[in-house]
C-alpha cells in the first residue's frame, strides 16, 4: 500500500492511498483510528466491518468510525485499488452535529451527491483546480453526514459468486458507460437472466445497474469538467447523455450546482463552494 500525504492542519487530513493487493493476498484486520471518508476513484475491493461484508466499486465511499476493526479484501479482480482518503478530528465531527451512529454504514454506494465533490477533490489533488482540498473535504464531511443521517443502507445478500459477477460487470458498465447500455446488455455480459442480475447487483452493490451507469457517467462528466474546456454539450454527449437539458438536470440534482457553476468553482469561485455548503 502506497501512502502520499497531500494536505494535513488541525482538524484534517489527506491522504492519497494506492493499494496493488490482488487475489490470493492474505487479508489482515485494521483499526479506523480517526472519522474518515475514503473516496474510491478506481479499481474495487472488498471490505467486512462491524460483521458486514461490503464491495466497494469505482464512485463508493468507505466510511471509518473510530475503534471500528475493518479488513479490506480482493477477491474479485487484480488491478487493486486507489483511494482518496478524508481523515477528520473530533472537534470538526462535533460541528456536524450529526449522531456519531450514523459514520457506522461501514460504507456507501456510489451516490451523486458525493461522487460529483469526490471528483473534483480528485482533480484538485491532481493540481487541476485552484480550490483548496481542505475547503472541498470540508463539503463532503457535511454533504455525507447528512446523507448517512437520513439512509441506512441494509445488510448485504447473496453468495460469493453473485457478488464476484456484480463487481465485475460494475467495472464493466463504467468502462463502457459512454455508450448505450440496458439492463439485457448488463445481464449478458454477466451471463445470467436480467431478473437475476437485478437482483443480486442490486443487493451487492447498493445501486440498481442503472444507476450506476448514470452515476458512472456523472463522475465522469465532473472530471471533464474541470479538467477541461471542452464545451459542456460535447462532454454531455460524450460521457453518454443523449440529451445536453436531460444531463444540466441530472447533474444540478446531484451537484446542487449546475455544470457551468460546477466548473466555476473549480476554477477558484469559492462562493459557489461556501453557498452549498450553507444550504447542506
Amino acid at each position: 500500500m502506497a501512502a502520499t500525504t497531500l494536505f494535513q492542519n488541525a482538524t484534517l487530513t489527506v491522504t492519497d492511498y494506492r493499494c496493488e493487493a490482488t487475489r490470493g493476498d492474505r487479508p489482515f484486520a485494521e483499526e479506523h483510528r480517526q472519522h474518515s471518508i475514503a473516496y474510491v476513484r478506481k479499481g474495487s475491493f472488498g471490505c467486512v466491518t462491524r460483521g458486514r461484508h461490503h464491495e466497494l466499486i469505482a464512485g463508493s465511499f468507505l466510511v471509518g468510525h473510530p475503534g471500528d476493526e475493518y479488513t479490506c479484501t480482493h477477491d474479485h479482480h487484480d488491478c487493486g485499488d486507489e483511494c482518496l482518503a478524508f481523515a477528520l478530528a473530533p472537534e470538526l465531527i462535533d460541528g456536524l452535529e450529526v449522531d456519531s451512529e450514523a459514520w457506522r454504514q461501514g460504507a456507501l454506494p456510489p451516490l451523486p451527491q458525493l461522487m460529483v465533490i469526490g471528483e473534483l477533490a480528485q482533480s484538485i489533488a491532481d493540481g487541476r483546480s485552484d480550490i483548496g482540498l481542505d475547503e472541498t473535504g470540508y463539503v463532503l464531511a457535511n454533504r455525507l453526514a447528512e446523507t448517512v443521517s437520513g439512509s441506512a443502507r441494509p445488510p448485504p445478500r447473496g453468495q460469493a459468486r453473485d457478488r464476484k459477477r456484480a463487481v465485475e460487470t460494475a467495472m464493466w458498465i463504467d468502462e463502457q458507460s459512454h455508450r448505450p447500455i440496458d439492463l439485457a446488455d448488463a445481464a449478458h455480459e454477466a451471463g445470467v437472466s436480467p431478473f437475476h442480475f437485478l437482483r443480486t447487483f442490486s443487493d451487492a452493490l447498493g445501486v440498481t445497474p442503472h444507476q450506476y451507469l448514470v452515476r458512472s457517467r456523472l463522475r465522469h462528466a465532473a472530471r471533464l469538467l474541470v479538467d477541461e474546456e471542452r464545451a459542456i454539450t460535447d462532454i454531455a454527449y460524450d460521457v453518454g447523455f443523449g440529451d445536453l437539458s436531460n444531463f444540466v438536470r441530472t447533474f444540478h440534482r446531484a451537484a446542487g450546482v449546475s455544470p457551468r457553476g460546477f466548473r466555476r468553482a473549480s476554477k477558484g469561485d469559492r462562493k459557489i463552494l461556501q453557498e452549498r455548503l450553507a444550504r447542506g
